[in-house]
C-alpha cells in the first residue's frame, strides 16, 4: 500500500469515526485488513476498552482456517467473532469498516457476522 493510499484511508477512517460510537449495549465492531490477515476488535468507546478481539493469525481460527487472506477465511471469521461475542452478552454492534471500501473480505466479514446471527 503506497503512502498516499494509506493517508486517504486513514483520512475516510477519522471521518467516519466522527459518526459512530460504541457504549455498552451496542459496541462498535472495527476491522483491519491487511494484506495477508483480517484483524477485528469489538470496542466500548464510552470505556474505552476493547471487549472483544479476533483475528485469522489466533490459534483457535488457524485450526478452522489456515489461510488468513481470502474471501472464504474473512467469511469464517465473521461468523467466529459472531459466536464469540454472543458468548459474552453481545447481540448487535455498530460497524466500522475502518476506511476501506464495503466489498471483498471486509463484506465477506460482514455477511458472515450477520450470518450468525449479530446484528447491525
Amino acid at each position: 500500500m503506497s503512502q498516499a493510499t494509506r493517508q486517504a484511508r486513514l483520512r475516510k477512517h477519522k471521518r467516519i469515526r466522527k459518526y459512530l460510537k460504541g457504549d455498552n449495549i451496542k459496541p462498535r465492531l472495527c476491522v483491519y485488513r491487511s494484506l495477508n490477515n483480517l484483524n477485528a476488535q469489538v470496542i466500548d468507546d464510552v470505556k474505552g476498552s476493547t471487549v472483544l478481539s479476533v483475528s485469522t493469525l489466533d490459534k483457535e481460527f488457524k485450526k478452522i482456517s489456515p489461510s488468513g487472506s481470502n474471501i472464504k477465511s474473512a467469511a469464517l471469521l465473521g461468523e467466529f467473532l459472531a459466536k464469540a461475542s454472543q458468548e459474552k452478552g453481545i447481540s448487535s454492534v455498530v460497524f466500522d469498516r475502518g476506511g476501506y471500501l464495503y466489498h471483498g473480505r471486509i463484506k465477506a466479514f460482514a455477511d458472515g457476522a450477520r450470518k450468525a446471527g449479530l446484528k447491525f
